[in-house]
C-alpha cells in the first residue's frame, strides 16, 4: 500500500481532521528531546481504543512501521520514527476516566499530562507519586513506556510501582487487559513487560494507577556544601542511618548558576553543590528525623542547612530543581543527558570521573541528579551545529556510561535506551541477554513494525 492509500485508510478511521500529512507537520514530529531525527509518513490522532485498534490492524496488514507518541519529552530518541511509517499521537485521548477513592486508584487515558493528573487527585487529598521533572508536559503513556521516576522515586519507587492495570492494543489490533484494581492477579505479568518496554511491544490505551494519601506534613531542607563529594557522602550516611527521605536531590555549581540566570531561586553561587532533602509523612517524629539529618550533614562538612519556611519557599526550591534541564540553555544551545545509575556509595568516585571526562573532551558538564538512588544526570552542554563538538559529546557520553557500569551500576535509571544508548547496552548485557529480549520482542511483534530500531541493538555479526 502506498502512502496516499495509508492516509486515506487512516482518514476513514479517525476523520480527515485528525490525520496530519503536510511537510511542516512531518518535520514537527521528526524529533523529540534527544539529538536524533527521523521523518514519519503520517501522523494520526485517535480518540478511542477502538480507533487505535483499527489503526494498528491497518499497520499490521500493510506491514507499516507504527509508534506511539505523547509530548515527545523523552531524552534518548524513543519517539523518533527511524523507519518512517505512522506516528500515533495520543493528544485526543487525554481524559481522566475515573477517580476511585475507595479502591485508591485512578483510571486514565495515555495522553493525560502527569501534572494535570496529580493536581486533580490532590483536590481529593491523594497523590500519584511518580514525578518526573518533565511532569508539566510529559504524559502518562510516555511515563509508562520509559518507566519514569523523578525525585520521589527514592521513597515511593518508579512508575512500575504504581501501575495496577493496563489496556493494550497488540500488533494485529487485538485489545487485551492485564491487571486491575486488585494487586493479586494470576497469570503472566504482562503489565510488567509493557512498563519500560519503550513502546516496542504494543500501544497502551488505558491505565489503572495507584493513589496514596497526601502526606500530612512535609519538611524541605537545602544543605549547602563546599565540595560535591561531601554532599554525596551525606546521601549515603542518611540512608545508612535508616532514614528514607521522600527526596535527596543534588545540583552542582554549574547547574545552580544556570538556574539562577532563569528562575532566580536564591541558590548560593559560591557553593560547590546543594542537596535538597525532603521529608514527608506523619507529623509525629518528623522533627526528630530532621534533626538527625542536620547532624549527619554537619558530620559531612555541610556549610549551612536552610529549612523552607513555607509552601512558597518550598515551591521555589523545587522550581529550580525541575527547571534545571531547560536552564542550561544559558550555557550552550544543546545538551545531552547521560542517565546512568550507580550504587550510592560510588557517587563520589563516579562524579569525579565525570569531571575528568569533561576535562578530557573540553566540554562543560553540569550535574543534577537523584542522589538518593544513585541516578546521575550529567548534562553535557554543547552546540549541536558543531560536528566536531558533537562527536566529542558522544564519546564523552559513552565513557560516562561505561564508568557507571564499571562501578556496578547501569546505563539508564529512567530515560531508557531508545536510539542513543544501543551501543552501550554491551556494558550491561551479554549477547545471550540481548537475544532473549529479541525473542520477547518477536513474540509480540513478529513483523518488527512497532517502534522499530529502539532499545535492543541488532545482533552482532561475527566473521
Amino acid at each position: 500500500m502506498d502512502r496516499q492509500s495509508i492516509i486515506n485508510g487512516l482518514k476513514e478511521i479517525v476523520g480527515p481532521e485528525n490525520v496530519l500529512t503536510s511537510d511542516m507537520d512531518m518535520a514537527l514530529y521528526s524529533y523529540d528531546a534527544s539529538l536524533e531525527k527521523g521523518m514519519p509518513d503520517v501522523v494520526v490522532m485517535p480518540g478511542s481504543t477502538e480507533e487505535v485498534s483499527k489503526i494498528m490492524a491497518l499497520a499490521y496488514k500493510e506491514k507499516v512501521p507504527i509508534l506511539a507518541r505523547g509530548s515527545g519529552t523523552n531524552l534518548t530518541g524513543g519517539t523518533i520514527p527511524v523507519k518512517g511509517g505512522i506516528v500515533v499521537h495520543f493528544s485526543r485521548m487525554n481524559h481522566i476516566l475515573e477517580i476511585d477513592i475507595p479502591n485508591r486508584t485512578v483510571t486514565v487515558e495515555p495522553g493525560v499530562i502527569t501534572l494535570d493528573l496529580q493536581t486533580e487527585v490532590l483536590k481529593k487529598g491523594f497523590v500519584y507519586q511518580p514525578d518526573p521533572a518533565s511532569q508539566k508536559v510529559s504524559t502518562i503513556g510516555g511515563n509508562i513506556a520509559e518507566n519514569s521516576g523523578g525525585p520521589h522515586c527514592l521513597k515511593y519507587g518508579v512508575t512500575s510501582n504504581h501501575i495496577q492495570g493496563l489496556e493494550l492494543v497488540l500488533n494485529d489490533g487485538s485489545v487485551i487487559r492485564t491487571g486491575g484494581k486488585s494487586w493479586d492477579n494470576p497469570g503472566y505479568d504482562i503489565k510488567g513487560l509493557f512498563v519500560g518496554c519503550e513502546g516496542t511491544l504494543g500501544l497502551v490505551t488505558r491505565a489503572i494507577l495507584k493513589l496514596e494519601r497526601a502526606p500530612e506534613a512535609v519538611k524541605t531542607m537545602l544543605a549547602i556544601y563546599e565540595t560535591i563529594e561531601d554532599g554525596a557522602n551525606t546521601v549515603s550516611a542518611i540512608i545508612a542511618e535508616g532514614i528514607i527521605p521522600a527526596t535527596l536531590e543534588m545540583m552542582d555549581n554549574r547547574v545552580m548558576r544556570a538556574v539562577e540566570e532563569t528562575i532566580k531561586v536564591g541558590y548560593p553561587l559560591d557553593a560547590a553543590a546543594v542537596l535538597i532533602i525532603e521529608l514527608d509523612g506523619m507529623p509525629e517524629g518528623m522533627d526528630e528525623n530532621a534533626e538527625k539529618i542536620i547532624e549527619i550533614c554537619k558530620r559531612n562538612n555541610v556549610r549551612e542547612v536552610k529549612l523552607a519556611k513555607d509552601e512558597a519557599e518550598r515551591g521555589l526550591l523545587w522550581a529550580g530543581r525541575k527547571g534545571a534541564f531547560g536552564s542550561v540553555g544559558q550555557v550552550r544551545p544543546s545538551y545531552l543527558c547521560c542517565d546512568g545509575t550507580v550504587p550510592r556509595t560510588k557517587l563520589p568516585e563516579v562524579l569525579g570521573k565525570v569531571i575528568e571526562i569533561g576535562q578530557k573532551y573540553d566540554l562543560p558538564i553540569g550535574n543534577v541528579f537523584h542522589a538518593g538512588d544513585g541516578n546521575l544526570h550529567p548534562l553535557i552542554m554543547f552546540d549541536e551545529r558543531d560536528p566536531d563538538e558533537k562527536e566529542r559529546v558522544l564519546k564523552a557520553a559513552t565513557e560516562i556510561l561505561k564508568a557507571c557500569a564499571d562501578a556496578g551500576g547501569t546505563i539508564s535509571g529512567e530515560h531508557g535506551i531508545g536510539l542513543e544508548k544501543l551501543r552501550e547496552t554491551a556494558f550491561i548485557f551479554c549477547e545471550n541477554d540481548l537475544e532473549f529480549e529479541r525473542k520477547l520482542k518477536k513474540a509480540f511483534d513478529p513483523d518488527g513494525i512497532i517502534n522499530p530500531g529502539k532499545m535492543i541493538p541488532e545482533p552482532v555479526c561475527v566473521q
